[in-house]
């Protein structure tokens, strides 16, 4: 799990890429520009997921998840009574089932959010939910939930 800014999850990735081949790698990261935070600073045709995919080895298996909840959430598992959902993006099928099960074993639900080119959009959904904290006097505490 990469559990870091994006800038420091690139650098890990190019440190020690050789060590992921064949693993799977959970990139949580919004790459939001922490000086401004005025957006993301990923190309607009990409994702930080996708930019760690390119840097990763050929064996590496990159899934995009849990960037769209907030660490105090996830400890409680739910909002407002609702279990967390997580939204899962990725590639290897086999890889996103494993972080599914994960996420399911831990009483939350696992959204497969299609392939890692889905990234972009969860980025922009966790760069959003994380702008809209002030305004909503959430303090981190709040959740984007898929309701059907």
């Amino acid at each position: 799990m990469l559990a870091v800014w994006y800038e420091p999850a690139r650098s890990i990735i190019e440190q020690y890429g050789d060590q992921l081949d064949g693993k799977v790698v959970v990139d949580i990261t919004n790459p939001v520009d922490t000086k401004t935070f005025d957006g993301l600073v990923t190309p607009a045709d990409s994702s930080a997921a996708e930019e760690l995919a390119k840097l990763a080895p050929g064996g590496a298996r990159l899934i995009k998840a849990f960037n769209t909840t907030f660490a105090g959430t996830l400890t409680e598992g739910k909002v407002g009574g609702q279990p967390l959902d997580v939204l899962i993006a990725g590639d290897d099928e086999s890889a996103k089932e494993k972080i599914a099960e994960l996420v399911r074993a831990g009483g939350l639900n696992a959204i497969d959010a299609g392939p890692l080119k889905r990234a972009r959009e969860l980025e922009a959904l966790g760069f959003l939910h994380m702008a809209l904290q002030d305004k909503l006097g959430a303090g981190y505490g709040s959740a984007v939930k898929i309701i059907i």
